[in-house]
């Protein structure tokens, strides 16, 4: 059952809701693991009163017939031209007899599940449903990219044909609320059986502020769906798996709360070393900054969603693509970013949390503790590049060789750097080094001044930081936001 407590009917129950209304009529339209959506409302009787057509053009030569040729057949492409297809023929042909009384529909999937003969192949795809909210309405799209984890053809068929249940009754009952409509999916499942990575809304049924794409992609981490979610500068959601795909990846995490000149000092010299390590070969990379749950909920209590949207701005405003993760261990987001690409992988960070990464808290899920978490993070061709920090006692700067560890882990240290898996930054601008964002946060709290000058202007210009003095023309802090 899902993790979700709720009172919302059992698959069949909905499935047959649905087939006893005499409004919603629609086509299912499905690649890959069998017809398993439409057989549920087989199953639940009474399946004529919803639907007009199943096909499942399985065959490469028929399906390009059918919908045109694509590059990929399990792809957001091949699922959108199979709703582009399938969604105006049903209209057409039915517009005349039930338009009037109608809210028509097309459900499409291509999906590639798991095969007699695989191994390590992802078991994956795309589902996508067109549909009118009232007759002679115009239609909505909701799109998602969803990863089956069951180990057994069987099992993900069954995962899918009752997410794919679940997605109809909700786009028909339960759109009013974005957060009961994404609880909703896995309901019948567990977050075991499917991850739901990407999901886009699009049309007039979803122009409320809270379908905004980046709200919808944090919720998704939220609710525990999805460890990820990904989305461009243009705040566009992205599917990972085609984003990253045999591309570099550069990704510096943090809170970013504020984003400083030394977080960019961070990413530069990260690129510069980078690009020096694999020439072309880290060219276009895809560069991402990364904020975990973990971070989000750093002081204790949960970052607002228009703080984090505020946050994400300022990211986006500098053109980077963000990230939002699960993933507090370094070697789980090392894993995330190697499962969609073999191309190398840069992840830059600064000494404090390098150091960190020795505290075997992190590695207690592991049988293999401590070497199992490095091995882990840098499986494929995954290096970490570490920026200095300075020492506030004495003044001085240290490096990675400084690095606090213990002694028996100082072999472990020296192994990393000499093989190259571990790589020390150049010396960075020392007006930085002694600023993190935790330390230009407190001068903004604490109303110090300076701290304008240790972060980049368009955190003056729009981001949550934007002080307003109070009586005693200190800064207060209900002015700005915390991480």
């Amino acid at each position: 059952m899902s993790h979700f407590p709720t009172d919302r009917p059992g698959t069949l129950q909905k499935a047959l809701k649905i087939n006893l209304s005499k409004a919603i009529y629609g086509t299912f339209a499905e690649i890959g693991a069998g017809q398993e959506i439409a057989n549920w409302f087989f199953r639940a009787g009474g399946a004529s009163g919803t639907i007009a057509k199943t096909m499942s053009a399985y065959d490469m030569t028929i399906s390009d017939e059918i919908y045109g040729k694509a590059s990929r057949y399990v792809s957001r492409q091949r699922m959108c031209s199979m709703m582009d297809h399938e969604f105006p023929m049903l209209v057409d042909r039915l517009a005349t007899k039930r338009g009037a009384t109608t809210s028509f529909f097309t459900l499409a999937d291509t999906v590639r599940a798991k095969a007699y003969s695989d191994t390590t192949q992802e078991c994956h795809g795309w589902i996508g449903m067109r549909f009118q909210t009232e007759p002679k309405g115009p239609s909505n799209d909701i799109q998602m990219h969803v990863r089956l984890l069951d180990d057994s053809n069987a099992r993900q068929s069954e995962a899918l044909g009752i997410l794919g249940v679940n997605l109809i009754y909700a786009a028909f009952h339960l759109r009013d609320s974005m957060s009961s409509l994404l609880q909703s999916l896995l309901d019948d499942l567990s977050r075991k059986r499917v991850e739901i990575d990407m999901i886009d809304f699009s049309g007039p049924a979803f122009t409320s502020l809270e379908y905004q794409d980046r709200l919808v992609a944090l919720k998704l981490v939220r609710l525990g769906l999805s460890d990820a979610a990904l989305f461009g500068a243009d705040g566009e959601i992205w599917q990972a798996a085609d984003v990253l795909h045999k591309k570099p990846v550069f990704l510096k995490r943090g809170s970013f709360d504020p984003i400083t000149k030394l977080n960019l000092d961070m990413i530069e010299r990260g690129q510069a070393a980078f690009q020096a390590d694999f020439g072309d070969t880290a060219k276009d990379n895809i560069e991402i900054l990364e904020i975990t749950m973990h971070n989000l909920l750093a002081s204790g209590f949960d970052v607002p969603d228009t703080e984090f949207l505020a946050r994400a701005d300022v990211l986006q405003g500098l053109g980077k693509n963000v990230l939002i993760s699960r993933y507090p261990q370094f070697h789980r987001i090392s894993g995330y970013l190697a499962r969609h690409t073999q191309m190398p992988i840069a992840i830059v960070l600064g000494l404090p949390l390098f150091q960190e990464l020795f505290n075997e808290r992190w590695c207690t899920d592991l049988e293999g503790g401590l070497l199992e978490a490095f091995g882990r993070l840098f499986k494929n061709q995954v290096r970490l590049y570490v920026y200095p920090m300075g020492d506030p006692t004495t003044g001085q700067m240290l490096g990675i060789k400084d690095a606090a560890v213990t002694p028996e882990q100082k072999h472990l240290l020296q192994y990393l750097i000499e093989t190259n898996n571990v790589r020390p930054l150049e010396v960075p601008k020392q007006d930085f080094l002694f600023k993190t964002s935790a330390e230009v946060r407190n001068m903004i709290l604490q109303g110090q001044p300076g701290w304008e000058s240790l972060v980049p202007d368009i955190v003056l210009q729009q981001g949550p930081w934007k002080t307003v003095a109070s009586s005693s023309g200190r800064t207060t802090a209900s002015t700005v936001a915390l991480a």
